[in-house]
């Protein structure tokens, strides 16, 4: 009887228990947020409605107005785009943290009017959020496209691109009665990486309306317009992805269209897409009569093969193709041609470092013969050379957009957060760096030269790191160790004024030089050499 009757005694005291067990257990989850939910502190300055915009849209570039704000606000602080939030960061100990223990939370790209309208509504597996579509695209990216293997197959197409505009450039210099070439570098750089491009990826060589005077290698004046064509709209990519536009922070005022970006985005995407059209129905008709054809486009074809699985259901099969060979476009030109012309301009203000290289080339090398890829890993110093530029002027990182609740500094990040990494601020940080904002290759050689560049040294990240680090790194330091090693072996260089180069950068998310690079070249070696 004694033991039917127990669960009525017990049941009020367990009720109790449990109650009280809840009031602590909710007093503990109330009071823990009060510290792990702090946010980092928001820089000042906002405006109501577009916060921080009118402040990132001013004279001076986006990095620099941030990196001014990390002085006074620390490594890790809050601006408002209009209405979002935006992390930024500009410590390497907070950069690891975000690259290794919160890298899934932030797999996902942040939207934007010039990555959707330009990039095939997103199909550009760099624009593309993390998911099925952005592994299989990746995967691909790096196991057929831009494997060390199939990056060292081509390196008969990229010296045989540099050796034809070296050849220009001396038959330039003989037509002057062999007086100074002028060239203006940004754009000869860019003609040097778009062949090299165009060629490994659909077997074609396209030259510019550039100061050189080259011809289409191999073409015919249709094609050489499609490249002049494909150049221009190129450099425009660039400068639309690098504006600040407002609906990108403010959504509902796109239908205004401010400044006119989604017009100007709209021609662009077009004359991308004619291009990448054309190549694409020529490589179609070419596969039944030539199924060696092995250029890029032609591996993209034989791997989808009009079979796009689940994975893909978004996109149709000549959709990813383009889009994907548009991704190895902007990723192979643009930000090769930024870097090679910011190494020579850093050369041209430090003429002792210009001497080393030379030397160091004129040792391995000789003056007999060219630069061949298999002499660049002795080039250390060159090596260095790029480092130091890449340290100096990276490239600047898209906004990165968080897909759950995460920690990152001791700070509460809620999803939906977005995210910068100044990697610039970053790679100036005078606690890694000595003289920070000093041009010193030899860092590279000493202190620092166990440092790499692939994204496992969070104090230096030029191509970003984690699961979206640039997958073609192999790939863009071939084309830039080669072009400056040749150039540097092969021409005498300097300012066409005798002054020191003007080291501005444009206004804007960009790392781009405000000036043309206007120098002199004269032949430092024998002319049967550049016969070759």
């Amino acid at each position: 009887m004694g033991y039917s009757h127990f669960p009525s005694i017990a049941t009020p005291t367990m009720i109790i228990s449990i109650l009280f067990a809840l009031i602590i257990s909710l007093y503990y989850l109330l009071r823990k947020p009060k510290v792990s939910r702090r946010s980092p502190p928001e820089a000042g300055g906002a405006w109501p409605i577009v916060g921080h915009l009118p402040l990132l849209a001013g004279s001076q570039p986006v990095h620099i107005t941030l990196g001014h704000m990390a002085d006074k606000y620390g490594p890790i602080f809050t601006v408002r785009m209009g209405v979002y939030k935006t992390i930024v960061i500009s410590g390497s100990e907070i950069a690891k943290e975000r690259y290794t223990t919160n890298d899934r939370a932030f797999g996902n790209r942040a939207k934007a009017m010039a990555l959707e309208v330009m990039g095939y509504n997103y199909a550009v597996f760099g624009f593309s959020n993390y998911g099925p579509y952005w592994r299989r695209l990746r995967k691909i990216a790096t196991q057929e496209l831009l494997s060390n293997h199939r990056v060292q197959m081509f390196s008969h197409v990229r010296e045989s691109v540099v050796r034809s505009a070296i050849r220009d450039v001396h038959e330039l210099w003989v037509k002057n009665n062999k007086g100074e070439v002028k060239l203006e570098m940004k754009k000869w750089f860019a003609e040097i990486a778009l062949n090299m491009v165009f060629k490994i990826m659909v077997g074609k060589r396209f030259v510019g309306a550039g100061e050189t005077g080259g011809t289409t290698s191999g073409g015919d004046d249709h094609e050489g317009d499609i490249g002049d064509q494909c150049r221009k709209a190129i450099e425009g990519f660039f400068k639309m992805l690098g504006a600040i536009v407002v609906s990108d922070g403010i959504p509902y005022l796109r239908w205004f269209d401010f400044g006119g970006y989604e017009k100007a985005m709209k021609k662009t995407a077009k004359e991308l897409d004619q291009v990448l059209v054309e190549w694409l129905e020529e490589h179609k008709r070419k596969r039944s009569i030539d199924d060696q054809q092995r250029d890029l486009m032609s591996v993209m074809l034989s791997i989808l093969d009009d079979d796009v699985t689940e994975e893909f259901s978004s996109y149709d099969a000549d959709t990813i193709i383009k889009a994907t060979c548009l991704s190895f476009i902007l990723g192979g030109t643009d930000s090769s041609a930024t870097t090679l012309t910011w190494a020579l301009t850093l050369l041209l203000n430090n003429p002792l470092a210009l001497k080393k290289a030379q030397q160091e080339l004129d040792e391995q090398i000789g003056r007999e013969r060219q630069v061949k890829e298999s002499d660049i890993k002795n080039l250390v110093y060159l090596q260095a050379i790029l480092k130091e530029t890449l340290r100096l002027y990276p490239g600047f990182p898209f906004h990165q957009e968080s897909a759950e609740d995460c920690i990152l500094g001791g700070y509460y990040i809620p999803a939906g957060t977005r995210l910068l990494v100044n990697t610039s601020k970053l790679h100036r940080d005078p606690k890694v760096w000595s003289d920070p904002n000093e041009f010193r290759p030899e860092r590279f050689l000493t202190t620092h030269q166990n440092l790499d560049l692939r994204g496992q040294n969070f104090e230096f990240i030029p191509f970003g790191s984690g699961r979206r680090i640039c997958p073609g790194i192999s790939f863009s330091l071939a084309i830039m160790q080669l072009t400056l090693a040749v150039l540097l072996h092969e021409f005498d260089i300097k300012t066409t004024s005798d002054q020191p180069v003007d080291m501005s950068i444009a206004p804007g998310i960009t790392s781009l030089k405000a000036l043309p690079l206007d120098v002199l070249l004269t032949p430092r070696l024998p002319n049967r050499v550049y016969q070759i």
